[in-house]
């Protein structure tokens, strides 16, 4: 049985938005070491399922996938971001610390 991680990627550094980090993602565990290829320096592996990733819309959508497929799943909640609302014009304000 394979085991599978089912999680919400965060948002890459390159943006400022969330665009890409609403759906809901299910990849595969590694199930073989990664090795060295002496000719090349290149790193290999026998395992194909670490290269798959599925995307889904829900977390309901990858758990139904992961259980109608027979797979052991573990899912990984997204933390929760704390937002700080300030205003431009607090910068300049009396009152600010300095």
């Amino acid at each position: 049985m394979s085991q599978v991680r089912i999680f919400q990627p965060a948002k890459t550094a390159m943006q400022s938005g969330k665009g890409n980090a609403k759906a809901w993602v299910l990849e595969f565990a590694p199930g073989a070491p990664k090795v060295l290829d002496p000719l090349m320096g290149w790193t290999g592996s026998a395992d194909t399922n670490g290269q798959v990733r599925i995307a889904f819309e829900s977390r309901d959508a990858a758990i139904a996938f992961a259980t109608r497929n027979g797979l052991a799943y573990s899912v990984a909640e997204p933390h929760a971001r704390a937002l700080k609302l300030r205003a431009y014009a607090d910068n300049f304000a009396y009152h600010r610390i300095r």
